[in-house]
């Protein structure tokens, strides 16, 4: 059959094609691209695999190059070639479309190692490799058969049944390469499929073979899932196959519910996952999605009964904070501003909902704002997104309390400009008000202005501060 899509007559498909024919070799865009045509998504990375016929010495000449060159030849001033002759593929950049040529290949694997052995292949053998059926399709872009498809293993069924299958036997395509598994969920996750059964099962059975793959790997297919639309979905399906404990043990630990005298906590893992939905559906960020994943994560640690009380989880947010770090360094997620970010967030996140318990002071809506800085309508989102309790009139109370933080903070936003706080009296201005040298005192008097300004004492003003510091320093005995 042949595509009838708009978008496979684009200008530089049809090039493509057209240089193809005067180096008299086949050749097809393959993989994703294909399968987001046909999905109607939107898809900018191209991949081209060039199959021609050996030379005359029997050596295989290096078609996915020479086909490089020759678009990039005929694309002119602004397109850039990239040659990669160890792997026999190249890359042409103009503008914002990247076409990745390549050869067709086959591939075996030692045990030991996700890194195949690379050979020259077949058009049927480079599809027989790939990982799932859905990215197995071909289209042909040679003029006599332009928009051709070329789907051997009936990927556009799968489209239309919204599964994810392996090509071949899914326990080799897994132990092979056990990152197929995580991309398996991956792809389940953004388009909203199911794994067959057989394809859940070779997960399960081959789950170990994880271990052999780069924690950089696994983290950029669990960003990827972080990033779905519901990312719960991918979690819940690396918990259901066994992959979960092993890659990520400390959000593993969250699952179950404990009972005692007949009283039993809510489910953190199931809870948890709720939140990065609701994250995810008010459009947060990649890392604020990891702050609600982690937002819970030093419960287990401080989970006590008490008779009088019920389940108790004290400082569980300071806790969970403190493991934030070495679950970055163990996941090999960054180690800079965005780590520090998703500490920030977890360690703060119990705050704004103390002030939805409690009575809204000025006072503390002050600090909060203080705390957060810039970082404060994110972590009104996660404040939100937090609030899952199945009793309809808690929630209903808590959201009216909720507005009624943000109103507040409005108010004292405008008012005050706590937000990203600077002391109207820096330390050298109060050194030379009293002729002081750097010391301990300095500090303590732009504390005291602080929290004055936060308590609503003196409003956030240089004037009125001077006069708050001559008031204490003549306390002091300073003046």
């Amino acid at each position: 059959m042949r595509i009838d899509n708009p978008k496979i007559h684009q200008p530089i498909l049809e090039l493509v094609g057209a240089e193809a024919d005067k180096l008299g070799i086949e050749c097809y865009v393959v993989g994703g691209w294909v399968r987001d045509l046909i999905l109607h998504r939107e898809s900018k990375d191209i991949d081209v695999v060039v199959v021609g016929q050996p030379s005359a010495d029997g050596e295989a000449p290096r078609w996915g190059i020479l086909l490089a060159e020759a678009v990039a030849g005929r694309l002119g001033k602004g397109a850039h070639l990239s040659v990669f002759k160890t792997y026999g593929t190249a890359q042409v950049k103009k503008g914002d479309t990247e076409v990745e040529f390549v050869g067709a290949r086959k591939e075996s694997y030692r045990h030991d190692s996700r890194n195949p052995i690379v050979e020259d292949g077949t058009l049927e053998e480079d599809q027989n490799r790939r990982d799932f059926t859905i990215n197995a399709m071909a289209i042909c872009l040679n003029h006599d058969r332009y928009g051709e498809l070329l789907d051997p293993f009936g990927g556009m069924y799968d489209l239309e049944d919204c599964i994810i299958q392996t090509p071949l036997d899914p326990d080799i395509t897994f132990s092979d390469d056990p990152l197929r598994m995580m991309r398996a969920i991956r792809f389940a996750t953004q388009l909203g499929f199911n794994l067959t059964g057989e394809c859940f099962d070779a997960i399960a059975r081959n789950k170990e073979r994880i271990n052999i793959i780069t924690r950089e790997r696994i983290a950029d297919e669990l960003n990827k899932i972080m990033l779905s639309r519901r990312p719960s979905e991918g979690w819940l399906l690396l918990d259901k196959t066994g992959l979960l404990p092993l890659i990520f043990p400390e959000l593993a630990a969250l699952k179950g519910v404990e009972t005692v005298d007949g009283r039993g906590h809510k489910d953190i893992f199931y809870h948890t996952l709720k939140v990065l939905d609701n994250v995810a559906e008010a459009q947060g960020g990649l890392w604020l999605r990891w702050a609600a994943l982690l937002h819970d994560i030093g419960k287990p640690k401080s989970k006590k009964y008490e008779p009088k009380v019920g389940w108790t989880f004290y400082n569980h947010n300071y806790i969970g904070a403190k493991m934030v770090p070495k679950i970055f360094k163990s996941l090999k997620l960054p180690l800079n501003e965005k780590m520090d970010y998703v500490v920030k967030m977890v360690d703060l996140h119990m705050r704004p909902i103390n002030l939805i318990e409690e009575t809204v002071t000025d006072s503390a809506v002050r600090r909060l704002l203080f705390e957060a800085g810039e970082d404060i309508d994110d972590l009104m989102i996660l404040c939100n997104a937090d609030i899952t309790s199945r009793n309809a009139d808690k929630v209903k109370r808590f959201h009216d309390n909720y507005e009624l933080v943000v109103r507040k903070m409005v108010e004292l936003e405008e008012r005050d400009r706590i937000r990203n706080f600077q002391p109207p009296v820096m330390g050298d201005e109060i050194m030379q008000m009293f002729g002081l040298e750097p010391c301990s005192l300095v500090g303590e008097l732009k504390s005291a202005v602080k929290d004055a300004i936060l308590d609503g004492i003196i409003p956030n003003d240089h004037d009125a501060a001077v006069v708050y510091i001559r008031q204490l320093a003549k306390e002091k005995g300073l003046e």
